[in-house]
């Protein structure tokens, strides 16, 4: 290292105490220093989402995530399957084995695909009760039900118009990849939306995998962040297997740092004291618009609720639809509230608690300016939303210029003759952030 070097890094000394508040440089809590988060998630993928909420929130500038299912979807390669042994072996064996813990999982994955109608329904009731009422020996009841039915031939064959999803008005990929230009998050909600927690691993890690390599093909790496497993199980085995695949699921979220209320929690998220509560609420068709409001007020005056909204159907099409009317109200509110909670997808949310909570940043003084080194610990290359920082400065200065790398942002400063701060983004592992100031006397 050259002498002039040695000189240079020798100007450089951490803040201390002594030199007071001038140039200690925090994370905010949320991104642009808001005081709550939200974000807006669309599960399913029915058409009404696209062709009516999309306008909305497009008019607004919210943006959204959208949990799809991806066998649904125009175009997409890969639809619901059985992976196995050969259907008619296990219809054989249940006419002298009683259906039990051992093969309850290979049976309810089965059930669905044997290219007959109605039986689909039996695999959505045993998975019901099994990850709903933990009741082994009802869904095991169930499928033997179903089984039997199949050995009597009562289900008619599946015919191809009803196969292939009977023509109905499905979104197609082109669709979504212009919805994910624009910023919108196309997320996993599985290929086919089925009960998880009752199949075997093999139609398990299917239903994962192929869903996420659907949408890798389509829409790239960005969108493989965040799933969704059908029908917000909890079911352990079912979550770790997400989680093995995606960075992120809305079913839970294991972080230590956050507390995890889903929609059936009648927990008070004022009452927690983590430093991130993650609130989901799921406004249903007669869910009174003034209580979702009151989610909404409820963020704005905390500092650390994430609330996580769960729409489904939309102007009668899906399940439990809200009409547009509604959504253009609450939409409007949810935007009429934008200085204090920050409106983001679902994995930027994430993304930005993770890096913050992973995050580290210092502050020295060099001359008249203030150098900010912001690092993280998190490997995945994925974490790449900027993190907010607040860095406070001499009271003197009118504006500064914050440089980092080849970005570079001139900002007031704001404050008080004592002491004033700047709010700026900046990237986590990047270069030295260096704040001059500007108009100094």
């Amino acid at each position: 290292m050259s002498s002039r070097s040695c000189v240079a890094l020798a100007a450089l000394f951490l803040i201390s105490p002594a030199f007071g508040q001038v140039g200690r440089t925090e994370i905010t809590r949320w991104q642009y220093g808001k005081t709550g988060a939200l974000s807006i998630t669309l599960d399913d993928g029915s058409i009404n989402q696209f062709r009516v909420a999309v306008p909305i929130m497009d008019s607004l500038g919210l943006p959204a995530t959208f949990f799809i299912i991806t066998g649904e979807v125009i175009g997409s390669r890969y639809h619901g399957t059985f992976v196995g042994r050969p259907p008619e072996t296990i219809i054989e064996e249940t006419a002298t084995v009683p259906t039990n813990q051992d093969n309850l999982f290979e049976r309810a994955s089965a059930i669905g695909f044997l290219g007959l109608q109605g039986t689909l329904a039996f695999h959505t009731r045993a998975g019901e009760i099994y990850d709903e009422h933990h009741d082994l020996t009802q869904a095991c009841q169930v499928i033997d039900d179903a089984y039997a039915k199949v050995r009597q031939g009562a289900f008619p064959p599946l015919d191809e118009h009803t196969a292939s999803g009977g023509g109905r008005n499905r979104v197609t990929w082109d669709e979504l990849s212009g919805l994910a230009r624009r910023g919108y998050e196309i997320a996993s909600h599985t290929v086919t939306h089925p009960r998880l927690a009752v199949l075997d691993d093999a139609n398990l890690i299917y239903e994962l995998e192929k869903s996420r390599q659907e949408i890798l093909d389509h829409l790239g790496c960005k969108h493989t962040f965040s799933v969704e497993c059908p029908y917000g199980t909890e079911n352990q085995r079912a979550v770790a297997f997400a989680l093995e695949r995606y960075q992120l699921a809305r079913n839970f979220m294991p972080d230590a740092f956050v507390d995890d209320l889903d929609r059936a929690s009648q927990k008070d998220p004022a009452a927690s004291r983590n430093e991130y509560v993650r609130w989901q609420r799921g406004p249903l068709t007669a869910t009174p618009l003034s209580l979702m409001k009151s989610w909404v007020d409820t963020t704005a005056s905390h500092q650390n609720i994430w609330l996580v909204l769960v729409f489904h159907g939309v102007d009668g099409i899906g399940w439990q639809p809200r009409t547009s009317a509604d959504l253009k109200d609450y939409f409007g509110y949810i935007q009429s509230k934008e200085d204090h909670v920050w409106v983001a997808t679902f994995q930027d949310v994430a993304k930005y608690m993770r890096e913050r909570m992973h995050g580290d940043v210092r502050s020295y003084r060099h001359g008249n300016s203030i150098s900010v080194v912001l690092r993280d610990d998190l490997k995945d290359s994925s974490y790449d939303l900027p993190l907010t920082l607040k860095t406070y400065v001499p009271a003197n200065w009118p504006a500064a210029e914050i440089r980092q790398g080849g970005r570079m942002d001139r900002l007031e400063v704001t404050g008080d003759k004592m002491l004033g701060y700047i709010t700026y983004q900046a990237v986590p592992n990047g270069e030295t952030i260096t704040l001059t100031p500007i108009g100094v006397k």
